[in-house]
């Protein structure tokens, strides 16, 4: 990609996200991802009604009257962006590729993150770590991940979500709200790394996906090729069974998805390439209001 038309990529998508996470998000945001903690503010008279686990007790001897500490909620988080660059996300049957939908999201919710004075950081992952950007406040930074997001061209097409897990686990030493932004088609198990990761930090799963994954069209031949191995093979589409099959593979797949962020404890939402991604976003951030 031309550097030009690159520039003008990231222009769009910053002109796009930016309004939509100032407009939308901001409120929502806030309340859905807690601060790392308490910090203490100030010192004032005892009420009725307070913990007295809070009772400064030298203020109270200097006073000869029970003054309590006070404190306010940390809001400064640190989010990272674990984003699938595997092959797979070269895909879409409708108006919009995965990796265009990928895009958006992850420049939503950076936008987001600036906007509530939090560093924001990615891990572009394949089967293996393929950039790693640490944290940074900025609108400056925020183009910089943006215009990795459009441009980056990862050195493998496949995927191993364990690595880029654990591997976040091992980067980030404190607490971080991360959101796993992929299509999740990882023949390996990963519930292991998932809830580890979990339950160092705050995990959140955005599964990207297209219509046309979850089913085949009644269209006769096909010749259909795996993007992450590389295989191509012809199937007869017009096969009542090879479609039911096909389809069953597919609920499979997402129940065994369903039954791994349950036991990890991992808030998630799928959103399809012809989702309103903006909606599914707001509503996965009331859920944890």
């Amino acid at each position: 990609m031309e550097t030009s038309e690159l520039l003008q990529k990231v222009r769009q998508i910053e002109i796009k996200t930016r309004g939509l996470s100032r407009n939308i998000f901001a409120g929502q945001y806030h309340t859905a991802f807690k601060g790392r903690g308490m910090a203490f503010s100030e010192v004032r008279e005892y009420q009725f009604g307070d913990d007295i686990r809070n009772i400064d007790w030298n203020v109270t001897a200097r006073f000869n009257s029970p003054y309590v500490k006070v404190f306010e909620e940390e809001r400064e988080l640190t989010v990272m962006l674990l984003i699938d660059v595997s092959g797979s996300r070269i895909f879409g049957s409708t108006s919009q590729l995965k990796k265009t939908m990928m895009t958006e999201v992850a420049a939503t919710l950076a936008f987001s993150a600036i906007q509530n004075n939090d560093k924001i950081g990615v891990i572009f992952f394949s089967d293996r770590i393929e950039k790693f950007i640490p944290p940074q406040k900025g609108r400056r930074h925020i183009l910089y991940v943006i215009r990795e997001l459009i441009g980056l061209e990862p050195v493998s097409t496949r995927t191993d979500l364990s690595r880029a897990l654990e591997y976040m686990t091992n980067a980030i030493k404190k607490r971080c709200t991360a959101f796993v932004i992929s299509d999740f088609i990882d023949v390996r198990d990963f519930l292991t790394p998932l809830t580890i990761a979990n339950r160092k930090h705050d995990i959140v799963a955005l599964q990207i996906y297209d219509r046309r994954e979850t089913c085949l069209p009644d269209v006769g031949l096909l010749r259909m090729k795996d993007a992450e191995t590389g295989e191509v093979v012809l199937a007869d589409a017009s096969s009542k069974a090879l479609r039911k099959s096909y389809a069953q593979w597919w609920e499979k797949q997402q129940a065994r998805l369903a039954d791994t962020f349950r036991k990890s404890q991992v808030d998630s939402v799928s959103i399809s390439t012809e989702d309103d991604y903006v909606k599914a976003l707001m509503n996965l951030f009331n859920l944890r209001n």
